[in-house]
């Protein structure tokens, strides 16, 4: 019951939240598991997460819950270890879920709705020192960015499915269905960027996932830049 009315409070600030900066949107990576009885509030709140246009919701699955019963359906060691990643470069112990990570920066518990906005809030007062527009031409997605400030970027392209219903039938969350927002079906480095200059390259667009290019320092560091064709 918590939990519930935890959901309907972070709704409730969902249309009040601050917007986020002309930079471009905040990336919010929420690491879960069909296998875990405390992700759902989670998995929910992603839902509406992902119909916003100022932020870039992706559900990572991992798949070190697929012991205790379940397998999830998402689950991949891919995400898995982009959350250990994570865990390294904030000296952090141990992984969890539901965890998410606001702009590859702040970790919070994924099924604490005002946690939640307040990183969310906090994060929409920092610039994105990048600027990302894609175009879709075909069957391929082409990229630009620019920047004034140089690092050593790593340029990404996600894949994901908008929305896919599951239905549990072992584990904690046994004899229920969920549906899930933005499943990341693939995250691949496709190249890597001093800032210097403009950034201008092509990737693969076929199908119809959604897709998002990423720019970070390191694959473990700050989200610089992100945007997204869905």
């Amino acid at each position: 019951m918590r939990n519930f009315f935890a959901v309907l409070t972070f709704l409730g600030f969902l249309q009040a939240s601050s917007a986020i900066a002309d930079e471009g949107p905040l990336v919010i990576e929420l690491f879960t598991s069909q296998g875990c009885s405390s992700c759902p509030p989670a998995d929910a709140m992603m839902r509406d997460l992902a119909k916003r246009d100022d932020l870039i919701a992706l559900s990572l699955h991992v798949d070190y819950w697929d012991y205790i019963g379940w397998k999830d359906v998402f689950g991949r060691p891919e995400n898995t270890a982009r959350q250990h990643a994570y865990a390294r470069a904030a000296n952090a112990m141990t992984v969890y879920t539901p965890q998410m990570v606001i702009n590859g920066v702040d970790h919070v518990i994924g099924s604490r709705p005002m946690q939640v906005m307040n990183a969310i809030d906090a994060n929409a007062d920092r610039d994105n020192p990048v600027h990302v527009t894609l175009t879709r031409d075909g069957d391929k997605v082409q990229i630009g960015a620019t920047t004034t400030v140089s690092g050593e970027y790593v340029v990404q392209l996600v894949r994901f499915t908008p929305e896919q219903t599951v239905a549990i039938t072992r584990g904690e969350n046994a004899g229920r269905s969920y549906s899930y927002a933005n499943i990341v079906k693939s995250w691949d480095v496709i190249g890597r960027w001093n800032g210097a200059g403009g950034l201008s390259m092509s990737a693969d667009a076929y199908g119809s996932d959604g897709l998002a290019v990423i720019i970070q320092r390191a694959t473990n560091g700050p989200i610089v830049g992100a945007a997204q064709l869905r």
